[in-house]
């Protein structure tokens, strides 16, 4: 009998007007997979409850006990909500064996890990279960997302650092298409000032630099593998214009872009 790599039994987006608890005093029969996006609750980690909050992502595999405790505090953040997705399967054995997994660990905000989560528990919502092929490939694109995001946390879950990452998340979601300050620094909820401060002393370059480094590195892709003319090269990775990308690209590389490609 054929075994399915990836088999989800349950995944949404919950928020709780109401205490609730989630317990396997027995251990899981599944893999859990839960971010923390708005509120706080609590669960057990290592025989101790302990606080979560936007931004944690708790990881449990099977065998586990879980305890999850929503709603018996009252908090200053408000509601808990959360994504959480409940999966077994052999492609799920392998990725969970790739390296350790810790139960909780913060990661940063970052809209395309949650847009991924929502196409995934829409596509399950059908009345079908959704296409198996666009499940598992979702799954493993989330899967993946969330092995990059434990990569690039911060190894101490201080605010600055967590803000510095969600603006460097913004950029790099935002970088081709125009944008200002003011919207970096509106999206994690500081004035201009202290963005950019915080983001020049986690990464060593401005907001607008960085997002230079990413419009820069796309260009030179679609030099490379398209035959896009080089003007529509600069409105699609977010320059503006060729006169603007002509001269960020002659002081970074030394050559015009159409020099690099003649010469490419």
């Amino acid at each position: 009998m054929e075994i399915n790599p990836i088999h989800i039994h349950l995944t949404a987006f919950m928020r709780h007007n109401q205490p609730f608890r989630h317990l396997f005093r027995e251990g899981l029969d599944t893999y859990i997979i839960r971010l923390q996006a708005e509120g706080e609750c609590e669960a057990l980690i290592d025989g101790q409850m302990v606080n979560v909050q936007p931004g944690d992502l708790l990881l449990f595999r099977p065998g586990e006990v879980y305890d999850l405790r929503i709603g018996e505090k009252v908090s200053p953040l408000g509601l808990s909500a959360d994504y959480y997705v409940m999966c077994t399967g052999e492609w799920m054995d392998s990725w969970w064996n790739r390296r350790e997994r810790p139960k909780k660990v913060r990661i940063t905000d970052d809209g395309r890990l949650q847009s991924i989560w929502q196409q995934l528990i829409l596509e399950k919502r059908r009345l079908d279960g959704g296409n198996t092929d666009i499940v598992e490939a979702l799954f493993k694109a989330l899967c993946l997302l969330l092995d990059r995001a434990i990569e690039e946390a911060p190894s101490t879950s201080s605010a600055p650092l967590l803000l510095a990452f969600k603006m460097k998340s913004f950029v790099e979601e935002h970088a081709t298409s125009v944008f200002r300050l003011e919207d970096v620094a509106g999206h994690a909820g500081i004035s201009v000032t202290r963005a950019v401060h915080l983001f020049k002393a986690q990464f060593g370059y401005s907001i607008m630099q960085y997002a230079g480094q990413i419009r820069l590195a796309l260009a030179l892709q679609l030099m490379d593998k398209s035959n896009y003319t080089l003007e529509r090269i600069a409105e699609e990775t977010g320059f503006g214009s060729y006169t603007y990308f002509h001269r960020v690209f002659r002081d970074r590389y030394g050559v015009a872009p159409g020099v690099y490609r003649r010469r490419g």
